[in-house]
């Protein structure tokens, strides 16, 4: 690739300076040497202290059977920096509430990693190519109002 058409900023942004290209994606490789995109830098937040990748929040969410589609972005929190925030679209025959979608991901993820809050939506915005487009998924379903209080130690185990 010789650089994004029109856009020489973003051209300059991507390129390190030894040559290489920094796409942004994050991938994983297994013993066999292959290897796998699983999700993007820019979507990862840090929840105190923590990484955490919204694609493997999401596709613990996706394991409950009532969940057709969701995405996960990170909002500010007053006590640890930033928390994920789910948005949920639930199968048309199902039904399902926060508690219990949180819930189905304990003993699925580090406790850390589940989402504070989780919102319903009966579709998610996405681009002409299908990709969800997580800038507007956090406008249509802001979460709650960050915490301002304290936090229990038990509360990060």
């Amino acid at each position: 690739m010789s650089g994004y058409w029109g856009r020489p900023e973003d051209t300059a942004a991507a390129f390190t300076g030894d040559g290489w290209l920094r796409t942004g994606d994050v991938a994983r490789t297994d013993a066999e040497g292959y290897a796998y995109i699983v999700d993007r830098v820019k979507d990862m937040f840090v929840s105190g202290g923590e990484n955490v990748y919204p694609a493997e929040v999401e596709d613990a969410l996706l394991s409950h059977p009532a969940v057709r589609e969701c995405a996960v972005v990170g909002v500010p929190d007053a006590v640890w920096g930033e928390v994920g925030h789910a948005v949920v679209v639930l199968e048309a025959d199902r039904r399902a509430d926060g508690p219990e979608i949180l819930a189905h991901l304990r003993g699925r993820l580090a406790k850390y990693k589940i989402p504070k809050t989780v919102a319903f939506a009966d579709d998610l915005p996405r681009t002409a190519s299908g990709k969800i487009i997580k800038r507007a998924v956090r406008q249509a379903h802001p979460a709650p109002l960050p915490r301002s209080h304290t936090p229990d130690p038990r509360e990060r185990q």
